[in-house]
C-alpha cells in the first residue's frame, strides 16, 4: 500500500427524485423515483457501506423552489428537489441495514429548536452507534420562511448570529447537562440515574431560553460530528469556530483552496489545531472501463439534462430569477439574501471566458456546479488526486447523475483503483464512531469551543461572580 492517505468518501444525495442533475430522472438507468421507499433507501446504504464509502451526506431543503418565474411549477415540471421528504426519518433503517457507513443530515437552524434538535440527533447517535453527523445549515429558500411562521427570510448574516447561539445551547444539552458517570443503573439500590449529575442549563439569550436539562442521557458522540456548508464571509466564521468537517463547493481547485486555508487560518486565531478540520468538496463522475466508454455514457447522460430544471436549481441556490435574463446574458454577482458562495463561484469559474445564463445551465445539467470528472478508472483517480492536492481537501462528496448507477458505477471502476493506491480507509481503521473516523477520537477535542460547555457548575460560578 502507498503512503498517501485516504480520501474522505462520502455519497451525496436528497431525498428526492432530481438531486442536482437537472433532468436525469428521465434515464432509464436512474431509480431515484423509488425515494419513497425504505428498500431504496437501505439498498443504497448497504452499497455505499460495502463499497468502501465513509458515509452518506444527505442535503435537504426547506420549502418549494419557486425563484424561477415565481412560482414552484419548473421545479415540479422537471423534478428538480421536487417533491421531497425528510431526511433524518431514514437514518435509523439505513443504520440497522449497515456496520460501517456513517449518515450526515442536514437540518437547519433557523427553522429548528435546539432543545428539540438536541433530542433527535442524540437518539440518531444512539441508534447508530456514534454513525452519525449534523450538517448546520442556516437555510436559503425565501419560501421556507414564508411556510414556517416568518414573513420574510432571517437577514443572510443574521441567520449565522442565531445559529450560533443555537448551536451554543446544543453544545450545553450535549456536553454538559449530563455527567459521564450519570447513569448508574443500579437495581438493587433502585437508582437508575443520579440526579446530582444530571444539569439544568440555565440558558437566557437573545433568540433562546432553554432554563432545564437536556432529556437524552449521553450517546456515544455525544455532540454528533459536525459538517457545515457556506463559504460567504460570514459562513467561514461559522465554520472556522464550530466546524470539524467543511463540505466546500467550488468550481475550481485555486478557488476551493482559497477557501480552505481562509477557514483554516481563521480557527488557528480561535485557538483550534491546523488540523481541527477536515475538508471536502463535491464531484461527479462518470466512470466505465476506458475513457472511450465513459465519455460514450456522458453524451448519453447530457442528451436528458433539462435547462428548465437547471434554472429552477440555479434560481433557487442564487436568490435570482435567471429567468429575466436572456440566455446570452452574461453571469454576474448579483447581491442576494440566499446563498451568496454559489454565484460567488459560478461568476468566478473562468477568468478567461464571460459565461452565460446558457453556458451555467448547460455546465449544471449535469452534476449541479461540481466540476465533473469522466474517463477510465485511472484518469477518475488521478483527477481525484489532483483536486485533493491543488484544492487542499481531504475528501470529497460523490454526487450522482443517476442514482443508484453511479455509485454502482463509481464502486466498480474506481475504488478498486483507489484501494490500490491506498486512498480507501481500510475496514480495521474506520473507527467505532463518525467522529473517531475523521478526527481519530469520539468526543470534541479540546481545543473545540463546544469542549468549554463540559463543567456548566464551573462556568455557572464564574458567570455569577
Amino acid at each position: 500500500m502507498s503512503g498517501k492517505k485516504p480520501f474522505i468518501l462520502n455519497g451525496f444525495a436528497m431525498n428526492v427524485v432530481g438531486h442536482v442533475s437537472a433532468g436525469l430522472w428521465r434515464h432509464p438507468r436512474d431509480q431515484a423515483h423509488r425515494h419513497t421507499t425504505l428498500e431504496y433507501w437501505t439498498g443504497l446504504a448497504r452499497l455505499l457501506d460495502e463499497g468502501g464509502f465513509d458515509a452518506l451526506f444527505l442535503a435537504d431543503a426547506l420549502g418549494p423552489l419557486d425563484v424561477y418565474r415565481g412560482t414552484p411549477d419548473a421545479a415540479l415540471r422537471t423534478a428538480a428537489q421536487a417533491p421531497i421528504n425528510d431526511p433524518v426519518l431514514l437514518v435509523s433503517a439505513m443504520a440497522a441495514a449497515t456496520r460501517h457507513l456513517g449518515f450526515g443530515v442536514t437540518v437547519s437552524a433557523t427553522y429548528e429548536q435546539p432543545y428539540l434538535l438536541a433530542r433527535k440527533f442524540t437518539t440518531l447517535d444512539h441508534l447508530t452507534r456514534g454513525r452519525v453527523a449534523w450538517n448546520i445549515v442556516t437555510s436559503v429558500l425565501e419560501s421556507a420562511a414564508r411556510n414556517l411562521g416568518l414573513e420574510r427570510q432571517i437577514d443572510h448574516d443574521e441567520r449565522y448570529d442565531r445559529a450560533q447561539e443555537f448551536i451554543d445551547v446544543t453544545y450545553k444539552l450535549w456536553e454538559g447537562s449530563w455527567e459521564d458517570d450519570a447513569v448508574v443503573r443500579d437495581r438493587t439500590a433502585g437508582l437508575y440515574t443520579d440526579p446530582a449529575k444530571v444539569h439544568p442549563i440555565n440558558h437566557h439569550g437573545r433568540w433562546f431560553r432553554v432554563p432545564d436539562a437536556h432529556v437524552c442521557a449521553p450517546s456515544p458522540q455525544r455532540t454528533p460530528l459536525l459538517f457545515q456548508a457556506g463559504t460567504s464571509p460570514r459562513g467561514r466564521e461559522f465554520a472556522a469556530r464550530n466546524a470539524e468537517v467543511v463540505f466546500l463547493g467550488g468550481t475550481n481547485t485555486a478557488q476551493i483552496r482559497r477557501s480552505v486555508e481562509a477557514i483554516r487560518a481563521r480557527a488557528v486565531e480561535l485557538g483550534r489545531a491546523p488540523d481541527a478540520i477536515r475538508f471536502i468538496t463535491a464531484v461527479a463522475v462518470v466512470p466505465a472501463a476506458t475513457d472511450e466508454a465513459a465519455e460514450a455514457q456522458y453524451r448519453d447522460y447530457l442528451s436528458y439534462t433539462s435547462r428548465e430544471a437547471a434554472l429552477a436549481l440555479f434560481s433557487a441556490w442564487t436568490g435570482v430569477d435567471w429567468s429575466q435574463y436572456a440566455l446570452d446574458h452574461p453571469l454576474e454577482y448579483i447581491e442576494t439574501n440566499a446563498g451568496r458562495s454559489a454565484l460567488a463561484g459560478l461568476t468566478a469559474l473562468d477568468a478567461e471566458r464571460r459565461w452565460t445564463v446558457g453556458d451555467i445551465a448547460d455546465y449544471i445539467g449535469i452534476g449541479g456546479i461540481h466540476p465533473k470528472i469522466v474517463g477510465s478508472p485511472t484518469r477518475v483517480a488521478d483527477e481525484l488526486e489532483r483536486i485533493a492536492e491543488e484544492g487542499g481537501v481531504d475528501g470529497f462528496n460523490l454526487s450522482y447523475v443517476v442514482s443508484p448507477g453511479s455509485f454502482e458505477d463509481f464502486i466498480t471502476f474506481v475504488v478498486p483503483e483507489l484501494r490500490r493506491r491506498g486512498r480507501i480507509r481500510p475496514r480495521e481503521a474506520q473507527g467505532a464512531t463518525l467522529r473517531g473516523r475523521f478526527q481519530g477520537r469520539d468526543r470534541l477535542a479540546a481545543d473545540h469551543p463546544g469542549a468549554r460547555f463540559r463543567n456548566l457548575a464551573a462556568l455557572a460560578a464564574e458567570a455569577a461572580q
